[in-house]
């Protein structure tokens, strides 16, 4: 049976080495995962012009179907000069296929407020929705109230509006759930789940400590500190760590792994409704069945959604904020 919310494949991992995250770096690996992600019936993948130092798209060939605008940690990002400029870079890459959905991967933000109007980024996008480049627009990682701002603003222009929103959400990671989703359902606007693994830690792996206190990493991976997102990433999840071992041994005694119990949550007990969907992450072409079979099991036991809403609860006083 297919999963009952939809798959999508993340570009994450997919791009140059010694870059952040990636893991897939050549063209004829990056065929065979793809290949094999849709024999299992599956299409949509989910890309960003940041991942892998923009090295991704290009690695993915022109496979994607979404894609993100990222702000590259430089205020004034989201300008309309320098989204028009992006915006025709990315489709030279993904050419011949159409952006499904474009989002803004993050809030343009100054410590003073924000960088760049709303009403200047959205014109453009506007513009690109007209010309038929894309299908839809999407919102990722802003709070609740920008994402109305951003709804307010459409619908007194006669623009574009957001219809779909990308962020992290887990079955320990919960953070949307109390505002966030209600805004979105209010505006009809479907939630695309990233991080269903918590970066890797619900996969069971990496829950160890270093030497350092310091979440164990491997080359490429999120916790790597030699790359520019591992300290973001030992920040975020090290106060975790705690709950995600003491869930791995209990979880372990009800004889389920915690990669499953995290996919089949997500599928079954979560906020998620099947016109969302889930982002997949793989690290190599091994982990694609395996990851589609997990997702594609079935409700959890009784006892098990205790185990995770326990987590869920212990996390709720140390979990950051879902948007950035």
């Amino acid at each position: 049976m297919p999963a009952r919310i939809p798959l999508i494949l993340g570009g994450g991992t997919f791009g140059s080495p010694n870059t952040n995250t990636t893991r897939i770096h050549t063209l004829p690996e990056s065929q065979a995962v793809v290949d094999l992600y849709t024999r299992l019936g599956y299409s949509n993948i989910d890309e960003s012009n940041i991942y892998g130092h923009g090295s991704s798209e290009e690695v993915l060939c022109g496979k994607a179907r979404s894609t993100r605008l990222a702000r590259r940690h430089k205020p004034g990002f989201f300008s309309a000069e320098n989204v028009r400029t992006v915006f025709q870079d990315t489709l030279k890459t993904l050419s011949p296929h159409k952006i499904r959905v474009y989002y803004l991967h993050a809030p343009d933000r100054t410590e003073a407020g924000r960088a760049i109007p709303y009403e200047q980024t959205l014109r453009v996008i506007d513009e690109f929705y007209k010309a038929g480049l894309i299908e839809q627009f999407g919102l990722s990682n802003f709070f609740s109230w920008e994402v109305a701002e951003f709804v307010g603003i459409a619908r007194t222009n006669g623009w574009i509006q957001p219809t779909v929103y990308q962020g992290r959400y887990n079955a320990v990671e919960r953070g949307i759930e109390p505002e966030l989703i209600p805004c979105l359902r209010k505006f009809g606007i479907k939630f695309f789940a990233y991080s269903p693994l918590a970066a890797g830690l619900l996969s069971g792996r990496a829950l160890t400590i270093e030497a350092d206190g310091n979440i164990s990493s491997a080359p490429g991976s999120r916790f790597n500190t030699n790359l520019s997102l591992g300290t973001h990433m030992q920040q975020r999840y090290k106060p975790l760590l705690p709950i995600f071992i003491e869930l791995k041994e209990v979880l372990e005694s009800h004889d389920i792994s915690m990669s499953a119990a995290a996919q089949r949550w997500l599928q079954h007990h979560s906020a998620l409704g099947p016109e969302d969907a889930v982002i997949i992450g793989v690290s190599n072409i091994n982990q694609v069945e395996g990851n589609v079979k997990d997702c594609e099991g079935g409700p959890l036991p009784e006892d098990v959604l205790r185990v995770l809403d326990e987590a869920a609860a212990k996390a709720k006083g140390v979990e950051p904020y879902y948007a950035h």
